[in-house]
């Protein structure tokens, strides 16, 4: 059942339960991944109240809670630290200009109803740069953990510089950093469902620096300007610049399609509902283009803010809205309060949520369920950590795709193109095609496909076409292919063709819908007879045998079944004497 994200009170108190549960849980990762980012605490606050209201209001998953997340923060992080590098005055508002163009690539994704195609890749890919993320997300931390500032360079300088920031390590802030990820990997799980444990983390994180570390030098958030934002004009910045951005947004927005609609998936399968992927993709795109015009993170849906949400009873869009009504309050209210919290437990949060996006239940099997595939993911994984994610889900599709449509084509090419010269050939023939077949003693060749024919199937076609020896009549059985592709289409023109070039009957059986349309397109029906067009397989062996033996009484060809029965009936006839 599809729903719409139309809002009604029925549900109130799941929704406004759900919304706040949601809305405490966003906190401590919206810290986290604005500074993560790199772009401040503030931004990440601030992506989760635009996002989350505008894709709520607008989407099409009435449950879907959307916000900064893990891979999306990934992404504007690279573009953050490539931006501002080439050019620190105007570097963070072009990185913000990005986010506004991923918007408006999202809206017009949705607008092209295209949100049932964004997801259709292998699950090797989806699996691997996923996988890929959470380890950049992991080796990001690194520093934070440590107690120092994230060196240039990304995921290569961090590595780069590892031995440096071991050596330069902070006992307190990385003490922190522990019991922060300690408290969310040990916490309890029924304690989990009365409260987040990140919220937990986050207040004793805190509070374990102001009693246990006073005299240590902690750094710390710092007080987030209240207020609402300063609006950000779009920057564009000189050619190649222009040309970054375009690139870096049309990734961001891809990236958040199909991190949107794939928890988009899961909330489907927890309310027993269909979302309106296209619908969501224009929430989506709404919700990215505000943040980016109030210097807010980029957002997608965030599966445990869904999950969560869901299983405290939201049922509507109300919920999303109530959550960005509580962050809204939070930043304009109780902002100051955010300002003792130390980086440290923040990056505890963001390595815990890169070590859960990793997906190691794939990881721990992908070998046993199929090599190939394995071995695409891992790919995947390295050239999303060690070069960029477009260049890694693009090839990863792309091989994938190649092995599939091999793999597809021999097994088409195997069941879907036969040519039978008589009635013994492995190929279900009723009686009657079987007695014309046998009548025309080889001089005619049925060459039947079956399937679709896609331009895999090409090179099969030309292969038993040109394996044909000798015969007088070739007829094509295309009855049961529901679609011809362009390449097929042209290897069956060429064996038409030459077909005819050797003064061979041509014969088609069963052209219809886009089959005979695209015969009709290449001009095959111009050199072949219209009385040589067939709609059934009977008639055309029939004919093509009577075109060879004009002598032969039709009638003659009996049934030998018939034939039997027939004779075994005059023989048990009694006998009439012919004596007088």
């Amino acid at each position: 059942m599809q729903v719409t994200n139309k809002i009604h009170f029925r549900n109130l108190r799941g929704d406004i339960f759900g919304g706040v549960t949601a809305a405490i849980i966003a906190l401590p990762m919206a810290l986290a991944f604005g500074v993560a980012s790199g772009a401040g605490a503030a931004a990440g606050l601030w992506g989760a109240v635009l996002v989350g209201f505008f894709a709520a209001l607008f989407g099409g998953t009435p449950t879907l809670i959307s916000e900064p997340t893990g891979p999306m923060t990934v992404i504007m992080t690279a573009v953050i630290a490539s931006l501002t590098a080439a050019d620190p005055d105007n570097g963070m508002a072009m990185a913000f200009t990005v986010v506004m163009l991923a918007g408006l690539f999202q809206i017009l994704f949705g607008a092209m109803r295209l949100g049932k195609y964004i997801t259709m890749m292998p699950y090797t890919v989806i699996s691997g740069f996923m996988s890929g993320i959470g380890i950049i997300l992991v080796i990001l931390q690194i520093a934070p953990f440590l107690g120092q500032a994230s060196p240039a360079g990304g995921v290569v300088g961090t590595l780069r510089v590892m031995p440096e920031l071991i050596a330069s390590i902070q006992p307190g802030e990385t003490t922190l950093a522990v019991v922060t990820v300690a408290i969310l990997w040990l916490m309890p799980t029924r304690f989990k469902r009365v409260v987040p444990p990140q919220l937990i983390a986050l207040i004793a994180g805190t509070l374990l620096s102001l009693v246990l570390f006073q005299g240590t030098d902690i750094r710390r958030i710092g007080e987030i300007p209240m207020g609402f934002p300063v609006m950000q004009f779009p920057k564009f910045g000189d050619l190649s610049q222009l040309q970054r951005i375009i690139v870096d947004a049309a990734v961001l927005g891809m990236l958040g399609c199909i991190d949107a609609l794939l928890t988009s998936v899961v909330a489907d399968s927890l309310t027993r509902t269909e979302h309106n992927s296209n619908k969501e993709l224009i929430g989506q795109g709404l919700g990215n283009l505000a943040s980016g015009l109030f210097g807010g993170l980029p957002g997608a849906g965030a599966t445990m803010g869904t999950v969560v949400n869901i299983q405290t009873g939201g049922r509507t869009a109300l919920s999303g809205l109530v959550r960005a009504g509580v962050l809204l309050v939070v930043i304009l209210g109780a902002a100051q309060l955010t300002a003792m919290i130390p980086l440290a437990v923040l990056a505890g949060i963001a390595l815990k949520v890169g070590i859960d996006i990793i997906d190691w239940g794939f990881l721990k099997r992908a070998h046993q369920v199929s090599v190939k595939g394995a071995l695409i993911m891992y790919g995947v994984i390295l050239l999303t950590v060690l070069v960029d994610l477009i260049t890694a889900v693009g090839l990863g599709v792309f091989i994938a795709n190649v092995l599939t449509i091999d793999r597809m084509s021999a097994i088409q090419s195997k069941e879907g193109v036969q040519v039978i010269t008589d009635a013994d050939d492995a190929v279900l023939l009723n009686s009657d095609e079987k007695r014309w077949l046998e009548e025309a003693n080889g001089r005619i060749l049925l060459f039947q496909l079956s399937g679709p024919m896609i331009f895999g199937v090409a090179k099969a076609i030309a292969r038993e076409h040109n394996a044909i020896d000798d015969c007088d009549i070739i007829l094509f059985d295309l009855s049961d292919v529901p679609h011809l592709g362009v390449t097929a289409s042209l290897a069956l023109e060429n064996a038409i063709e030459e077909a005819v070039e050797e003064k061979r009957k041509v014969f088609i059986i069963g052209a219809s819908g886009q089959t005979k349309r695209r015969l009709d397109a290449l001009k095959l029906f111009d050199i072949i007879p219209s009385d040589h067009l067939y709609a059934d397989r009977v008639s055309a062996l029939q004919d093509a045998v009577t075109l060879l033996y004009p002598d032969l009484d039709p009638g003659s060809i009996a049934d030998p079944m018939l034939q039997d029965d027939a004779a075994s009936t005059v023989s048990s006839q009694p006998s009439v004497s012919t004596e007088v």
